[in-house]
């Protein structure tokens, strides 16, 4: 049983996957302490083997998050921008940068640095009633978060103008067509349907599912040229590792794999 705590947020261990509940109502707001808490989470799951998945979700029905409580910038105080534009840059590559397979489960609002953490994830699943956006142009401010880059990636550069330049506000059809999330259920249903795939994943060898998402994310930098032979290279690899070994040989022995992570 998980003995950690993590101000603002809530994790939970079910089997290979991992439930972490931003947790700071009304609306689920990031502080400084909660963003070192994130970064902690991280590095604490990516060093138990036994985690696989790592599902985020917000606490209550209304607000996956709406990020930054913008009371922190009514002074104008710069050195309280900088830390705050850190800490947010910090959480969100660890959350980008954990090892194995993490579903944003997006319950309802999902504004500012609360959309960026969706994006630092692998996949999005959104509930029908859910809004997305990146608002902070509207109040003299920028997504600092990866907002900026990640949106692009995901949606083109057209789509992520019109959400920063324009400040449009999407629902979660929209989304799901811009290719921003990758599926929409109904109204209370994203947990279950993110826990449903983080599921599909345990069928994978999560070994191998931390190289492939190495690589594939590699592509957001590197060309085809030279990440085609660090992809080879990353194949060879993995004959160092038991989950090789035990993959292959339950397939030759038609039964279940029985991963090790190692």
């Amino acid at each position: 049983m998980n003995t950690r705590t993590y101000p603002g947020l809530e994790l939970e261990k079910r089997g290979h996957t991992a439930i972490l509940t931003l947790a700071n109502p009304p609306a689920n707001t990031w502080t400084q302490e909660s963003l070192m808490a994130l970064v902690e989470l991280v590095d604490h799951l990516n060093a138990d083997r036994d985690i696989y998945s790592l599902v985020v979700t917000g606490q209550g029905d209304k607000f996956f998050s709406a990020g930054a409580d913008l009371k922190l910038f009514a002074d104008g105080d710069k050195a309280v921008a900088a830390g705050m534009s850190h800490a947010f840059g910090r959480a969100f590559e660890a959350l980008a940068g954990f090892r194995g397979v993490s579903i944003a489960a997006i319950n309802g609002y999902a504004m500012g640095g609360g959309l960026e953490c969706a994006l630092a994830c692998d996949l999005r699943v959104v509930e029908e009633q859910s809004v997305l956006a990146l608002p902070e142009a509207a109040v003299g401010l920028l997504p600092c978060a990866g907002g900026t880059q990640w949106l692009s990636w995901l949606v083109g550069e057209g789509w992520a103008k019109r959400l920063i330049l324009c400040g449009e506000r999407l629902d979660a059809s929209t989304a799901l067509r811009i290719g921003l999330v990758e599926e929409v259920t109904g109204r209370g249903e994203a947990l279950a349907r993110a826990l449903e795939l983080a599921r599909s994943v345990e069928r994978q060898s999560p070994t191998s599912v931390t190289a492939c998402k190495r690589l594939i994310q590699a592509a957001r930098s590197m060309s085809p040229v030279e990440a085609l032979p660090v992809e080879r290279a990353e194949f060879v690899k993995l004959f160092d590792t038991a989950d090789q070994r035990e993959g292959v040989a339950a397939f030759l022995e038609k039964r279940k794999p029985q991963w090790l992570n190692a």
